[in-house]
C-alpha cells in the first residue's frame, strides 16, 4: 500500500495531545496489521491513551514511531489540518511530518514485505504521547517490559541524508519565589520582589549560554557537521553554539498580587537544553545558590544521549540511505527531544530517521512529500533486509 495513502489515513484521524486520545489512530493501525497477519497487543490508559505493540519472540530491530501530534488552529490552513490532502507531490496536515508520514512509511515497507512472502525481523511500536514526554507511551512500554533492549529506529522526520544518533539533554524546572511584601512605592529600599528575583534568577542563566565545555574531538566533528546541517535546514545562525551551549528558555513566568503591591509570589516554568560536557548535579547547584528566595518545586532531567558513532547500527542505516538517496549520508545530533532519550537509557542503540518537511513541523501547512515518503519506505525494507541477512533466525 502507497504510504502517502496511509499518511493521508493517518492525518485525517484526529489524534492532537492535548488531550491526547488516540485510541481511533491506534485501531487504524491495528486493523492494518491485521489485515496482513501481525498480531499485536494494544495497551489503553486513561482518556484513550492508547499504544500499539507487535507480539511474538524478540526481534534484533525495533521499529517505532508515535501518532500523537501537536494541536492546529484552522486558522491560515490552505487545506483544513486534518485534511490529509494529497496534492501538489505532498500530503498535508497536522501530523504528516512529525510522525504520521514516518508511521505511514514503516507500515508501507511492512506491506512490501509480507506481500512479498518475508517474514519480518522486527518488532512495531506505535506510542501516544511523545509530545507530552512518554509518560503513557513508550516509558509506559517500557515499564511494562513489553519492549526488549535492541537496535531501534524511530522514523521521526530528519535531513535525507543525515540519520540522528544523538540529542543534546534536557532539563524542566518549575520554581517557585517568595517575597517579602510591601507598599510599591517603597521598593527597591523596602521589601523584596519575588518578580525580581525571578528576574535575577533569569540574568544568571543568561550567562549559562556563554560557558563553554570539553568535547571528545570525534564528538566535536559530528557536531561541527549537525551545525552545518541544521544552518542549511532551518536557516539558523550560530549552530555550533546551540549544539555546544546550555540554550534555556523561560516558557512561563506568572506573579505578584497587585501593581502597588511588591511581590510576595512568582512562578517560574523554565527549560534549559543541556550539551555534552555540560554537569546536570552542578548545573543544578548553581541554580539554586542564584535563588536565596526561590525554591525548586519540580524538575525533569535527562542526560545528553547518544549512539555509537561507529557502531556497525549507525553504518547499516547509513549504507541504506545512501543507496537509496545517492549523496554524502553522514550521521547528526540535534537539540530537540524526543522518545530515543527513554529508549537509550533503556539501554536501546536508536537512530532517528524518517521522512518530513522540516520547516513546517508544528506549523501551519505541515507537510510531508510523496516523494520523501516512498524514499524512506524503501529505506526501510532495505534496512529490514539487511537484518534478516544477519539474523536469519529472527
Amino acid at each position: 500500500m502507497e504510504p502517502q495513502k496511509i499518511c493521508s489515513d493517518l492525518v485525517a484521524i484526529r489524534s492532537e495531545n492535548p488531550p491526547g486520545d488516540t485510541s481511533v489512530v491506534i485501531g487504524y493501525i491495528r486493523d492494518f496489521l491485521d489485515a496482513r497477519g501481525i498480531e499485536s497487543l494494544v495497551t489503553r490508559n486513561e482518556g484513550g491513551r492508547c499504544n500499539l505493540v507487535t507480539t511474538g519472540e524478540p526481534h534484533p530491530l525495533l521499529l517505532c514511531g508515535h501518532v500523537d501530534v501537536v494541536p492546529a488552529l484552522a486558522e491560515g490552513w490552505i487545506d483544513p489540518p486534518f485534511s490529509g490532502a494529497i496534492k501538489d507531490g505532498y500530503v498535508w496536515g497536522r501530523g504528516a511530518s512529525d510522525m504520521k508520514g514516518g508511521c505511514a512509511a514503516l507500515l508501507s515497507a511492512c506491506d512490501t514485505l509480507v506481500k512479498a512472502g518475508e517474514a519480518l525481523p522486527a518488532t512495531l511500536a506505535f506510542v501516544c504521547d511523545e509530545e507530552t514526554g512518554g509518560d503513557c507511551g513508550v516509558r509506559y512500554l517500557l515499564a511494562k517490559k513489553l519492549l526488549s533492549p535492541c537496535d531501534c529506529l524511530l522514523a521521526e522526520p530528519s535531513p535525507a541524508l543525515h540519520p540522528c544518533i544523538g540529542q543534546k539533554g534536557l532539563c524542566r524546572l518549575e520554581l517557585k519565589f517568595t517575597g517579602t511584601p510591601g507598599h510599591g512605592s517603597l521598593y527597591p529600599s523596602v521589601g523584596i520582589s519575588a518578580v525580581m528575583e525571578a528576574m535575577s534568577l533569569l540574568e544568571y542563566i543568561k550567562s549559562l549560554h556563554e560557558q563553554e565545555f570539553s568535547l571528545d574531538e570525534k564528538l566535536r566533528e559530528i557536531i561541527r557537521n549537525s551545525s552545518k546541517v541544521f544552518s542549511e535546514e532551518f536557516r539558523i545562525e550560530k549552530g555550533n553554539e546551540i549544539l555546544e551551549r546550555v540554550t534555556f528558555n523561560p516558557g512561563v513566568i506568572t506573579g505578584g498580587e497587585k501593581v502597588n503591591i511588591i511581590a510576595q509570589h512568582c512562578d517560574l516554568a523554565l527549560e534549559l537544553r543541556i550539551p555534552w560536557g555540560c554537569s546536570i548535579p552542578e548545573l543544578i547547584r548553581g541554580i539554586v545558590a542564584h535563588a536565596p528566595h526561590g525554591a525548586i518545586m519540580q524538575q525533569t532531567l535527562h542526560e545528553p544521549s547518544l549512539t555509537d558513532p561507529s557502531c556497525d547500527f549507525v553504518s547499516l542505516v547509513c549504507r541504506e540511505v545512501e543507496t537509496v538517496q545517492g549523496g554524502t549520508v553522514s550521521p547528526i545530533v540535534q537539540w530537540a527531544a524526543s522518545d530515543a532519550r527513554h529508549l537509550r537509557c533503556a539501554g536501546f542503540r536508536v537512530i532517528e530517521y524518517g521522512p518530513g518537511d522540516l520547516a513546517t513541523l508544528h506549523g501551519i501547512n505541515e507537510r510531508v512529500s510523496v516523494t520523501s515518503l516512498n524514499k524512506a519506505a524503501t529505506i526501510y525494507q532495505r534496512i529490514m533486509r539487511a537484518y534478516r541477512e544477519r539474523h536469519p533466525a529472527a
